[in-house]
């Protein structure tokens, strides 16, 4: 398959989410209604169903883990030191750091990563995929606002956050999926069927909001430092885990193109929403949502060169 044959369709249902949410054929509360369909039922039907039908002996590999992860780490505090020395003084502390560091690190894997891997591999690396997704949000999210709650910040609750990570539709779908999987249970064919009729849709779905919610986002006046961000985000970020796959851990060439295919895809709307809790970097995570979205094309294409 060609890189083209790989692409295309994938810009052609973001292209198509953004026209016409541009174009007002779909108001912003419809957009809502389709996101929630796709983020609390059709995804989470696709990850419980693929997950449920996984080979657990290869979907969890440390090795895969590591090489994902540790190129992530690095690029995390390099963002974090970054912002320390080129942002405004305004944007300098140690919160206003962190979300600059999310910002340059965390990876849209389900929009965007999920649906680029399977057109590029198939569903053979699918359960892998979803062991780096369970933790990725987790693992992202506890560093920023660790690092938030230090610089100050009295209104976060772990309590709370634990609480919201349990209950994320995404790590709720695939951790049922890993039980049930385990624990050898099998669905009765109509419930089968049904999931796998609410999963179809997904992500179609998934890449068309993406779309549909870049027309709600603009680049502005800080367009150097979210331009920062989507170079370490996409760029150098999936160099490293390429490196750390390659050279260190020696992984399988499917393995490898799965980890820097999902490393390289732009950064995901949820840091923007950290971003605004926190009150940091709002306008520069929202700039960067757009820019490296639309860099990305690029990156897949660059990197798909290489290691298909």
């Amino acid at each position: 398959m060609t890189i083209f044959a790989i692409i295309f369709p994938l810009i052609f249902m973001v292209a198509l989410g953004y026209s016409l949410t541009r174009l007002r054929f779909f108001t912003k509360e419809q957009i809502g209604g389709i996101s929630k369909f796709t983020f609390y039922v059709s995804i989470p039907a696709f990850l419980f169903i693929n997950m449920l039908a996984a080979p657990l002996s290869q979907s969890f590999d440390v090795a895969v883990l590591l090489s994902f992860y540790l190129p992530v780490l690095v690029v995390f505090t390099l963002g974090y030191r970054l912002n320390r020395h080129f942002s405004p003084l305004q944007y300098r502390s140690r919160d206003a750091s962190a979300v600059f560091a999310l910002g340059s690190s965390y990876s849209n894997t389900v929009l965007v990563g999920l649906p680029i891997i399977i057109a590029a591999l198939g569903e053979a690396m699918i359960g892998q995929v979803f062991m780096i997704i369970t933790f990725h949000s987790a693992i992202l999210f506890a560093l920023t606002f660790i690092l938030a709650a230090r610089a100050g910040d009295q209104g976060f609750s772990w309590r709370k956050f634990g609480r919201n990570m349990v209950l994320n539709p995404v790590v709720l779908s695939i951790s049922l999926g890993i039980v049930a999987n385990a624990l050898g249970l099998t669905l009765m064919p109509a419930l089968d069927a049904g999931l796998n009729l609410l999963a179809e849709p997904a992500l179609a779905c998934a890449l068309f909001v993406l779309g549909a919610n870049l027309s709600f986002y603009k680049v502005g006046e800080d367009w150097q430092l979210a331009l920062l961000a989507s170079g370490l985000k996409i760029l150098l970020l999936p160099a490293l885990v390429y490196v750390m796959g390659q050279w260190f851990f020696d992984l399988a060439p499917q393995t490898l193109t799965m980890l820097v295919l999902l490393s390289a895809s732009p950064l995901g709307v949820n840091a923007y929403l950290i971003a605004t809790e926190l009150k940091q970097h709002e306008a520069t995570l929202g700039s960067t949502v757009v820019l490296s979205t639309l860099l990305s094309v690029l990156s897949f294409s660059l990197w798909l060169a290489v290691l298909l």
